[in-house]
């Protein structure tokens, strides 16, 4: 292989692929990129074997195609580090070096044969929808995952077809949150029909993909495998085994309490309120009356904080308690200046509505 490359383009595709690149494997070719020239195009890809990423590379001039394997922390601080604007590339199977104006570089390399193979884009997509309305839903809801979790299925995002939208769907049983977003085209019925569990990983790695307003996703599922392909880069993952919760038992319709609430007031209130809560008593008291809303939290080695709000309610008082970070993380996603909070007992979750297409359910905490 032998190429030059802008050296911005190239570090921009390296930075994007090596997020897939594992810190730890018992494969060390695994911790590599692998870097593919032919004619006057070149690719980067990288995979940890469950999810996998190709990225073409702007603006290169392929003197002699071929392919390389890289350790992937090397070969990204040489190029990240490097002042040049272009970069000549050149490699066999044992090394590759790079050269700048007053630098040179020589990388040992890996057999490119042993690398893995990462799953192309082929034929027909099974869905298409705008990549940055993928991406906003995406933020929506990504936060709502479970970090950990020994049930699989909440450690992931489950996607539905209804219709010409998609719903994208994330809990970690304590909270969840559904958005929906409109498809650009009408979905395959193969498509349509499955119920999906994408990784939380591949939905945060779907997210970091540069995206115009124009700009469409194509997406197709394969076996158990999910490939969405848009601005030159395809991303193809294993899909989540397991049976994700029957989330609409849980999505309250009989609310008599309902208040629309601004978005960035309310946020503030309850940071302010959380600012006296201790590990014990890790909550914020919603009291809810006649034209008020007080947020208050307590912590008994520290003191009290109380937050008042002035709102058009007329309903019966109540008092509820909820952990301030579940509240200020779905506040943070909103893009909309209000929102619609709906409450009904003091033992049953609170609804955040944003839109139509943002909802928000969050278990409610005792706080004695």
């Amino acid at each position: 292989m032998k190429a030059e490359f802008n050296r911005t383009s190239l570090a921009e595709a390296l930075s994007l692929v090596g997020s897939v690149v594992p810190a730890r494997t018992p494969k060390p070719i695994l911790r590599c990129v692998r870097l593919t020239a032919a004619k006057d195009e070149a690719r980067v890809s990288a995979t940890d074997l469950e999810v996998g990423i190709s990225c073409v590379v702007g603006e290169v001039a392929v003197q002699e195609g071929g392919e390389v394997v890289v350790p992937a922390d090397r070969f990204s601080a040489v190029v990240r580090e490097s002042t040049d604007d272009v970069l000549a590339l050149e490699a066999d199977p044992d090394k590759c070096q790079v050269r700048g104006v007053d630098s040179h570089f020589t990388i040992y390399t890996q057999p490119a044969a042993q690398y893995p193979p990462i799953a192309a884009f082929d034929g027909q997509a099974d869905l298409e929808i705008g990549l940055a309305a993928l991406q906003r839903a995406i933020t929506q809801c990504l936060f709502a995952t479970a970090k950990e979790s020994t049930r699989y299925a909440l450690n992931g995002v489950l996607w539905e077809i209804k219709g010409k939208k998609l719903s994208l769907v994330a809990t970690d049983g304590r909270r969840l949150a559904r958005v929906r977003a409109n498809l650009a085209s009408a979905a395959t019925d193969k498509i349509a029909a499955a119920k999906i569990i994408v990784p939380a990983k591949t939905m945060s790695l779907l997210g970091r993909i540069s995206a115009g307003e124009k700009d469409v996703a194509a997406v197709k599922l394969v076996d158990n495998q999910i490939l969405i392909s848009c601005n030159g880069v395809v991303v193809s993952s294993t899909l989540v085994e397991g049976t994700f919760p029957k989330y609409e038992e849980i999505i309250p319709t009989d609310y008599d309490k309902k208040l629309t609430l601004p978005t960035e007031t309310t946020a503030s209130a309850v940071r302010r309120a959380a600012l006296l809560t201790s590990e014990e008593s890790r909550g914020v008291r919603l009291a809810l009356s006649k034209g008020k809303l007080v947020f208050s939290g307590r912590a008994a080695e520290a003191g009290d904080a109380e937050v008042e709000m002035n709102i058009d309610y007329a309903g019966e008082p109540i008092e509820i308690g909820f952990n301030p970070a579940f509240i200020t993380e779905a506040l943070r996603v909103m893009d909309a200046e209000q929102f619609e909070l709906e409450l009904g007992s003091a033992d049953r979750p609170g609804l955040l509505k944003c839109g139509g297409n943002f909802l928000y359910v969050l278990m409610p905490i005792n706080l004695g």
